[in-house]
Order: structure tokens, then sequence, then C-alpha cells
């Protein structure tokens, strides 16, 4: 057992940590007053080669394993900033890349890795599905060369942002398919060459986080544009979520630690009835308790995505290192609200901004509840309970 980082990975954590330190906190408060997309910063991002760091060397990207991929996003939000505003470029090519044809990704991840083309915009959630995946409505009907998809997305983040759309739907009726994971199809949308066939609306939320529904009427898609075979959409999406599970875990741990640090701080140089509030065991012990959780929350992501990076089966890993990673966020993040006390409200102060960010990642891209009821049954031998 390894518990050291590479040296490749720290050097990745001090250059994206010096990248970062040109977005200031006064960049990220007027994105969040004025609902603006970091665009700056994302392509600050794209030209220094972060968003490609998973993409293979062949493909126009760095090939890292996934545990850079960790640390860039750790690095991003333990700075201050928001990672959320462009991980899904970094996860969302593992379905093309693993399942792709060579034509499709030759087309697509080099315009991928030098930012020409974004692939940020998911649409897997629907009104009356949630989290079952395998209940969704949206139906890609046969048709000659291709199909003719109908249906409806929510919580499609990115959408406006980004020129392709993965989207998954089903290709057979969830009743006439003999297994209960077959019949979901996953393409990959030219969101311009679309056009009318698909519209969008913004949902509003406590953070600036640009998500959308998806309004998909008519929309006539090629077998081109296709990824892998028909029917086993599912198990393609199982590639992206495992990434996708340890990458916001990662954004998470960073939000756990800019808590700590500021709050240690804070705790440091607040003077109240004549003594530092840090001096009070009632201050301090919440943020140690959560210094102390993230560190075993960082050793599970670390093991998940060595698990992963060996090409091993790392699901079961992957989730419960979201689970305690966001946990362990949250829990920071409540420590650090209690001890800036009436100035955790504040703006100027970003802990309410980060306070936000961490909650979100309690319920997406999965509920912790879920991954409770998964861990029970799958890892524990108990019941079903969904």
């Amino acid at each position: 057992m390894n518990f050291d980082y590479s040296d490749t990975s720290e050097e990745i954590r001090r250059a994206v940590g010096e990248l970062c330190a040109n977005y200031s906190n006064d960049y990220w408060q007027r994105c969040e007053a004025e609902e603006k997309y970091p665009e700056e910063f994302v392509a600050a991002m794209t030209e220094a080669g972060w968003l490609a760091a998973l993409i293979p060397e062949e493909y126009g990207g760095s090939g890292l394993p996934l545990i850079d991929g960790c640390v860039i996003l750790e690095e991003v939000n333990r700075s201050g900033a928001n990672g959320a505003s462009c991980h899904a470029q970094m996860y969302t090519m593992a379905a093309l890349l693993n399942h792709g044809s060579e034509a499709q990704k030759r087309k697509y991840l080099p315009r991928i890795a030098d930012g020409s083309l974004r692939l940020q915009a998911f649409g897997v959630t629907e009104p009356d599905a949630g989290s079952n995946t395998l209940r969704i409505k949206t139906f890609a009907r046969r048709v000659n060369g291709g199909y003719v998809i109908n249906g409806q997305k929510v919580w499609t983040s990115r959408y406006k942002q980004s020129h392709m759309y993965l989207l998954i739907a089903r290709t057979t009726p969830y009743e006439e398919c003999k297994r209960k994971t077959d019949g979901l199809t996953l393409f990959l949308v030219d969101i311009e060459k679309a056009g009318a066939s698909l519209s969008s609306t913004p949902i509003k939320t406590m953070l600036n986080h640009h998500t959308n529904q998806v309004f998909i009427d008519n929309l006539e898609v090629t077998d081109d544009d296709r990824i892998g075979e028909e029917g086993k959409g599912f198990s393609y999406l199982l590639d992206s979520l495992n990434s996708e599970r340890l990458l916001v875990s990662s954004e998470s741990l960073g939000d756990g630690k800019w808590f700590v640090e500021h709050a240690s701080r804070y705790a440091g140089e607040r003077v109240v009835f004549d003594r530092p509030i840090g001096a009070n065991q009632g201050v301090q012990f919440p943020i140690a308790r959560a210094h102390m959780n993230l560190q075993a929350a960082e050793l599970m992501r670390n093991k998940a995505a060595a698990l992963f990076d060996a090409q091993k089966p790392c699901g079961p890993e992957s989730n419960m290192a979201k689970y305690l990673c966001t946990e362990a966020s949250w829990e920071a993040a409540e420590a650090a609200m209690l001890t800036f006390g009436g100035n955790g409200v504040a703006c100027e102060y970003n802990v309410e901004r980060k306070w936000k960010e961490a909650r979100l990642f309690r319920i997406a891209p999965i509920s912790n509840n879920l991954v409770l009821a998964q861990v029970a049954q799958h890892q524990l031998g108990m019941p079903r309970s969904y």
C-alpha cells in the first residue's frame, strides 16, 4: 500500500492552484451575482489542457490516469473556484472513448481536447424517472438509416454551453426487454445541427449551476450518431458514472479542505470575550472532526481511483467514495458556517457560496440515500429497498 501521491500529481496540484489564483473570490462572486457562466475560467482550464487530461495522447489529450483528473478538480475547489462549471467535459467523453467507433473518436476527441468542441451536457434524468434511469420514457424510434427521438430531460447542466449532447433514450419498451437493463441506447447529438428539434428552458436554482430542462421533438439522428450497439446504452453509461462519481468526490474533498483551512484560520484570528474563538473546544472540535473525516474519505477516493486506473471493478468503491467525500465536505461546511457565525452568510466571506456547493453534492449526481441502499443490498446482502 502506497499512500503517497506521485510527483506528477503534486506538480499538477501546484500548477492548477497557480491557474486558479488568477480568478479571485471577486470573480466568483460576480459570476454568482450575475448568474454568469465562468467562461474565462473554463477557457483557461481548456487552454492549459486540464480538461483534456483524461483523453489519450493519440487523440490530443494528456492520457493521464483518473487519479490525476481527481487531483485537478480537487485543487480547483480547494482554491475557492468551482469545478462544476466544467467537470462534465472530463467524464462525458468516457462512453465515447470506451465504446465509440474509431471514426467517432477521431472526429470528436481531438476537438474536445483542444476546446473547439464542448461536450458538457449529459441527458439522463427525466421528470417521472428521477434516479430510476431504467424507467426513462424518451424514445428513439427506428427509421431507415437512423432514429427519430422524442421525450424530455431535466437537470441537464451546461446544455447551453455545449456543442454536443450525450443523450440516452429507450429503443425497446421496458416491458419488452428480457433484462431490465436492456433496451437503452446512447447517442451523441450535434446541438446546432438538431435545430428546433431541441429546445431548453433554464431551471433556476439556489446556486449558479446553469442547468436546464431539454425538450426533444422529432429529433432525427443517424446510425453514425449512435455510440456502440443498440440496446446496450445502460452498460456504457456506467463507464461514465464511475468516473463521474470520483471526480465529484474530488470536488467535494476540495470544498471540504477549503472549509477547514478557512475555518481554522478565522477561528485563530477572531477574538471574542478577549480570546480567539478557536480556543473554545465547541469551535475547534467540529473543525478537527471534519478534517479527520475528510482525510479518511480521501483514502477511499484514492482506493476507488486506483481500481479504476487498474481497469478493475470499482462500482461499490466509487459509490462509497462519493458518499464519504460529500458527507465529510458537508460536515466541514457546517463547521465553517458555525465558526464564521453571522459572517458565514455574508457573501464577501464566500462561505455561503461554497456551503451551497457542498450541499448540492449530497443529492447529485446520485442521492446519498441511494448509495446507502445500494451498499445495504449489494455489499451486505440485505433485502432490496427500492
